[in-house]
């Protein structure tokens, strides 16, 4: 699986996903820092890669139609500092060997994953 990791999420994630095997890099890296919702978005479908971002303009799925992109997680947390968005993610991982994530959107809370699309 291919990740591109938002502007507005810790880089450590990468590290994290780079180490579990996963291609990843950073809105930042891509140079794509600031640039529209539209654009980042268009950029994850021409190169297959999964968005994760904290942007819930991304969990809009009539504006971001969830069977139009390999897929979004929107992490909608209510801590948001660098080390408890890290851990959320990891213990969402088992999760991305069982799931389904193309052309679906989750939406990550502390407890939970909503599901849409498909």
């Amino acid at each position: 699986m291919k990740f591109k990791v938002d502007e507005n999420l810790p880089v450590d994630l990468v590290a994290l996903l780079d180490g579990k095997g996963f291609d990843a890099i950073t809105v930042t890296q891509q140079e794509l820092s600031g640039e529209i919702d539209i654009k980042v978005a268009q950029v994850c479908q021409r190169e297959e890669r999964i968005l994760i971002t904290l942007d819930l303009d991304f969990a809009d799925i009539r504006g971001y139609p969830p069977k139009e992109y390999p897929g979004i997680i929107v992490m909608r947390l209510y801590k948001q500092d660098k080390y408890r968005i890290i851990a959320i993610f990891e213990s969402l991982l088992p999760l991305l060997a069982i799931e389904q994530i193309d052309m679906r959107l989750w939406i990550v809370e502390e407890n939970r994953v909503r599901i849409r699309g498909g």
